[in-house]
């Protein structure tokens, strides 16, 4: 039986739609000029596809899925963004994901637009026959939408760089006699992806943390050199975080998947763990490891907390009992609204997902551009563009987030006679004033609006 997080308190609100409103809304109140008639553009998805198919199993059977596609804004170039495979996707979180991916490209100077995909389905329990069947049908319901300028997938979350190749492969049988290798990013090496991408995510989020430790908001822990660490989700990010952190030095007492989690006070080494999931189905029952709860990873005393699993892990039921000093996001919407409030009150620094897993679509860029030039680059001139990108973009939030500590940036005044005026922004609220900024000043510039 799979080990949940308990549930948030019923009065708090997950709507995904309504979570990514609240956080632009937030932002907007330090946003000065911003018209009401644009944050109302801005919030809208530009497209929404949403696709039936039938699919016959390996038993014989026919069962019919349902694929979504958004793209939510292209006003810096294609929409870009992953496809999730997972039983429980709905289009309203991949509505709010393909906003995310707006604000994380525009935050890291990247000329793509926000875009993401999903297929309901339950992809655990699908043979790779089956999964491939899905990937290509999905691909040609889409042969009009997907484009190497248009429109750009990517891996997520139960999706692989295998997936990419069928996605791929169809797309290029659909579109001869082109250049149709960047039309997907996150490719085997073999087929024109590139070196670094399946790190990057994970890496990033790693590169991030250790340039704001070097700002000194933490003056015990201005390095990753002996900071404690626990990840939730030991998947593609959590587990590469894991190895990253090691390497430079911290020590990663706990990690979790789906099943649960362990936690070994002395530190663990993450190829052992990687190496007893890969043979176990889990990380649980390692040797020499206590097993606990998700909800007890959240809450355990440490430097660093890396969720890197699902959406809505911190929220208000549990976001006081966090003893962490800094969370870092590899997962997409693991902190609600409710449990960002109450961290900032604690004095728990937050790098918000837009910012800490940035990695990802700053390497399937530099794939997209070799893809176009026909070029392969080699490790060392993608790991040295990824951590120019990643700290420069943890450079200027941090920046613009001090301006607004000493007064030198300023909120925007209460439209409401007695409305609580705004306090310091936190991170999130910072990164994404930088991101809509930027949004919107190309949007006003190419005449898109009004």
């Amino acid at each position: 039986m799979a080990d949940k997080n308990p549930d948030p308190p019923a009065g708090e609100n997950l709507d995904p739609i309504a979570i990514s409103e609240q956080q632009f809304d937030q932002a907007s109140r330090y946003i000065h000029g911003l018209k009401r008639g644009l944050i109302d553009f801005l919030k809208q998805p530009k497209r929404i596809n949403i696709v039936n198919f039938p699919i016959e199993l390996d038993d014989g059977s026919v069962q019919s899925f349902q694929g979504f596609r958004v793209v939510h804004n292209r006003v810096f170039g294609p929409g870009k963004g992953g496809i999730r495979y997972h039983p429980d996707v709905t289009i309203e979180e991949v509505i709010s994901l393909a906003k995310l991916m707006t604000w994380k490209c525009a935050l890291v100077n990247i000329p793509f637009g926000g875009a993401k995909g999903a297929v309901v389905c339950k992809p655990k329990e699908l043979s790779e026959k089956e999964l491939r069947r899905i990937t290509r049908r999905f691909t040609s319901e889409m042969f009009d939408v997907f484009g190497p300028h248009t429109d750009i997938p990517a891996p997520d979350l139960y999706t692989s760089e295998q997936t990419m190749a069928w996605i791929f492969d169809t797309y290029d049988i659909l579109h001869p006699g082109y250049n149709n290798l960047p039309v997907v990013t996150g490719k085997p090496v073999a087929m024109g992806g590139s070196y670094g991408r399946y790190e990057a995510t994970g890496q990033g989020c790693v590169l991030a943390a250790q340039r704001f430790l070097a700002k000194a908001l933490l003056p015990e822990q201005q390095d990753l050199a002996g900071a404690r660490v626990v990840i939730q989700g030991f998947g593609d990010v959590g587990s590469v975080a894991a190895q990253a952190f090691v390497r430079e030095g911290a020590k990663v007492i706990a990690v979790s998947d789906s099943q649960g989690g362990i936690f070994r006070k002395d530190g663990l080494d993450p190829v052992e763990v990687q190496s007893f999931k890969a043979e176990h189905g889990s990380v649980v029952g390692l040797p020499d490891t206590m097993t606990i709860t998700n909800a007890e990873l959240l809450e355990l005393d440490c430097d660093i907390l890396m969720p890197a699993a699902l959406s809505n892990q911190l929220h208000s039921g549990n976001a006081n009992s966090v003893k962490a000093r800094l969370i870092v996001e590899g997962a997409n919407n693991p902190t609600t609204p409710a449990a960002d409030a109450v961290l900032a009150k604690k004095g728990i620094y937050v790098l918000p997902d837009i910012l800490a897993n940035a990695g990802g679509v700053t390497v399937s860029y530099y794939e997209w551009v070799q893809n176009q030039a026909n070029e392969q680059w080699d490790t060392d001139r993608i790991t040295e563009g990824l951590k120019r990108k990643m700290h420069t973009a943890v450079d200027t939030v941090f920046n613009r987030w001090q301006a607004f500590v000493v007064g030198e940036e300023t909120p925007v005044e209460g439209e409401t006679a007695g409305e609580e005026a705004p306090g310091t922004p936190d991170f999130r609220t910072v990164a994404l004033t930088i991101a809509i900024e930027r949004v919107t000043g190309a949007t006003l510039m190419r005449g898109i609006w009004p």
